[in-house]
Formats: C-alpha cells, sequence, structure tokens
C-alpha cells in the first residue's frame, strides 16, 4: 500500500560498519526518522527488508570484492539517489591505503595464500565514485550524528549537505590550539576537512584526516612542510592514503615523477 513517503534505504559494503551503529545511535530521532521515511531495507536495524525501487540509498562502505560491486550496481540502478556514508565509502577508507595493485596482492598473499575465494573475491578497495554516480557525500570515521540528521534532513528534499568547506585547521584556530606542525608533529590538519571539532589537535594528537580531504586541499605545501620537519616522503604519502586512499593517487603520481 503506497503511503506517499520517501523510499530509503541503507547498506553496507566492505567497513567496520561503524556508520550504520552512528545512524543507529541516533536513538531519541530514529523512531521519527523511521516515521518520516519508509526504510525499506536497513539489515543492522530491521528484519523485515524489501530490495525494490527507492528514492535514496545511503551506502557505507568500499568496494573491496566483486560481490560488493555487483551490490553497488544494483543498488544504484535501483535508486533515485545515491548517498556515500562515511570516509570509506566516500575515499576508500583504511582499506584503501594500498593504493598499488602490487602492494595490495603481495598483503593478499601473504594473509590468505593460494585459497580458493568461493564466496567472493577481493579486489583493491576503492570509494563508491569509482563505479557509480554518487550524488552526495558525507564524510566521516565514523560519520558525526550532528551532521547526519541534518544531512539525511536535507538529502531527502534532494538538496546537496550543508558540509564545512574549511579545514580542520580552522576548528583549531577557534579553539585556539597551538600548532602541532610548530611542533613537529605529523598533523594533517591543513589538508582535511573539518567537522569533527579539531578533537585529535585539542588533546595534542595529530591530525590523521579521517575526515577525509578538504576542499581544494593543498598537498604540495604540506608535504614540503613535513619533508623539512624530518619525515621521509612515503611516510607522508602513506600517512596521507591512510584514510584518504586513492583520492591522493594523482598527487602521489606527481611527485613521483618530479623525484625521477
Amino acid at each position: 500500500m503506497a503511503t506517499g513517503k520517501l523510499k530509503i534505504g541503507i547498506y553496507g559494503l566492505t567497513s567496520c560498519a561503524g556508520c550504520q551503529l552512528e545512524i543507529i545511535n541516533c536513538e531519541m530521532e530514529l523512531v521519527d526518522i523511521f516515521m518520516a521515511a519508509d526504510i525499506e531495507s536497513f539489515v543492522m536495524a530491521k528484519s523485515d527488508n524489501h530490495e525494490g525501487k527507492l528514492d535514496v540509498a545511503l551506502v557505507e562502505g568500499s568496494v573491496s570484492t566483486e560481490k560488493d560491486r555487483t551490490d553497488l550496481l544494483d543498488i544504484r540502478e535501483r535508486s533515485g539517489a545515491l548517498v556515500a556514508v562515511g570516509l570509506c565509502a566516500v575515499a576508500g577508507g583504511v582499506q584503501g591505503a594500498l593504493r598499488d595493485a602490487k602492494a595490495w596482492q603481495k598483503q593478499i598473499d601473504k594473509v590468505y595464500g593460494t585459497i580458493a575465494w568461493n564466496h567472493t573475491t577481493p579486489c583493491p578497495s576503492r570509494p563508491l565514485s569509482e563505479f557509480v554516480k554518487v550524488d552526495f557525500n558525507l564524510p566521516g570515521c565514523p560519520i558525526d550524528k550532528e551532521q547526519f540528521l541534518p544531512t539525511l534532513s536535507r538529502v531527502v528534499g534532494l538538496n546537496p549537505p550543508e558540509l564545512p568547506s574549511t579545514p580542520v585547521c580552522m576548528e583549531c584556530k577557534w579553539k585556539e590550539n597551538d600548532c602541532l606542525l610548530n611542533a613537529g608533529k605529523p598533523c594533517l590538519g591543513p589538508v582535511t576537512a573539518s567537522g569533527c571539532g579539531a578533537v585529535c589537535p585539542s588533546h595534542n594528537l595529530a591530525c590523521v584526516g579521517c575526515w577525509g580531504p578538504a576542499t581544494e586541499p593543498n598537498r604540495d605545501a604540506v608535504y614540503t612542510l613535513l619533508r623539512q620537519k624530518g619525515f621521509s616522503a612515503e611516510f607522508i604519502i602513506q600517512r596521507m592514503a591512510t584514510f584518504s586512499g586513492s583520492k591522493i593517487d594523482e598527487f602521489a603520481a606527481k611527485l613521483k615523477e618530479v623525484q625521477k
């Protein structure tokens, strides 16, 4: 029976499922969300799931297996709009840090040996946008409840989320934190999107980039600064890739070319 409500599906590919848990953690608002829309599929929160046409699909996780890819293509085909939820979906996440195919295969062989893949075949982790059209991104590792709720409200109206465009450094300035780069720590605040409240630098911990790339990040400047601080090129690239994965491929390739 038609209800006139938007049909929403919430899905998880390869990830820790932390972003879906953050959605469930919206305890005071969860009933209102289920009342305001028809949640057609959300395996972590309900058992009566239906895989039909959707107005909006929220997808967590990166594409790390052939089954992930097939499931994502199916979700995209059935959805009016698709939202990449969390840094795994937006940029590949931690599992996307091994960007080089040979390095990835070496690790797979080291861990699993020569076993036969029966359920699905693994592949280097990549963000959703490398396979399908992504309409909106909601970064974070995991996402933050205070950003998820207003984002969902806007997305159901097919309006883009109002996310910060400034880097974490701005939040540090607002909190009057001492700059950890001046202290010689490998902080990625200048190239990381804000929204976390600069929680790590506020506790004297260098930003590791878990909120994803900032808008137009100046990686060249941060790379040069960290090299001056004594960090190796390999360390800097790997640190940038830990959460941003394939999003730094172009920068890494350009740097490799310059170093030849």
